[in-house]
């Protein structure tokens, strides 16, 4: 596999420095295109980043019926779509793309790729272009199933479901960046991540609807990094939420991600951690 790695970066590398690709796009896209390959091959990658996602929200299911979510103005499927897209988001691309960046850095093919005519801002984008487009392809289907198995109307305000998912998508992938630096291993990534992905889903609404808790306890977990990217997806989806507090998710959420890709630009790691 570490041969592979090498081998697929290198292949963009050198497309990047014969001038096949002159534009960042076009450089992105090269990369892309090595680490979709690679991702294809990686059986433990697509085990957390396309089955884990899919399957936790069936287990979520009979918790969710024992819940008094009618008391809250909640159905079944309310609570299991924003669940379901948030398990998209912490499993499908922060956990799965934190173990690639991990990867890459340890067998030294960020390094390589630093060498050609990729930028560094380049380097992790497009590294993480395949993940983040297989998570933003799991979160379309995701909401395609249930509305049409769980009797989900189609959303009131996709004007918020959209720069939700957006975000969520660019935030998981920064902050998969940013947990990369402190893991020395890609079989370390499974304890690195485990603190943002427990707090996330008990405590961001993806398990438990803020709507169920104290307001008190409601509004400061309104202030953890995914919580507004649910909240949005959730009352995007029943329209339940004013101008006012849509402005408030929508400025928390873009704040986290700006705060995340400047915690990328000054503490990635691009040497292996010894």
């Amino acid at each position: 596999m570490s041969g592979a790695m090498v081998k697929g970066s290198d292949t963009a590398a050198r497309g990047a420095r014969r001038g096949a690709v002159t534009t960042p796009a076009g450089r992105m896209a090269a990369l892309g295109r090595a680490e979709l390959s690679l991702l294809g091959r990686s059986k433990a990658t697509l085990l957390t980043g396309v089955l884990v996602p899919l399957a936790l929200p069936f287990s979520l299911r009979p918790l969710i019926e024992d819940m008094d979510i009618e008391d809250a103005g909640l159905t079944v499927g309310l609570v299991l779509l924003p669940a379901a897209i948030g398990f998209s988001l912490l499993f499908g691309v922060y956990a799965a793309l934190t173990a690639i960046y991990t990867a890459r850095r340890e067998e030294l093919v960020l390094k390589r790729l630093r060498t050609g005519e990729l930028r560094d801002a380049e380097v992790v984008a497009g590294s993480a272009l395949p993940v983040v487009v297989l998570g933003l392809v799991q979160c379309l289907v995701m909401a395609v199933g249930c509305v049409a198995f769980l009797d989900v109307p189609a959303p009131e305000s996709p004007q918020l479901v959209v720069p939700g998912v957006l975000l969520g998508l660019v935030m998981c992938a920064a902050l998969a960046a940013l947990t990369s630096s402190v893991t020395r291993t890609v079989e370390s990534a499974q304890v690195t991540t485990l603190p943002f992905l427990l707090l996330s889903m008990a405590a961001s609404g993806v398990s438990v609807p803020l709507e169920m808790l104290p307001d008190r306890a409601a509004s400061f977990l309104e202030l953890l990094p995914l919580t507004p990217v649910i909240t949005l997806v959730r009352n995007g989806w029943s329209g339940d939420l004013s101008a006012y507090e849509a402005l408030g998710c929508l400025a928390t959420a873009l704040a986290w991600t700006v705060l995340a890709v400047f915690a990328v630009r000054r503490w990635f790691r691009w040497e292996p951690r010894r």
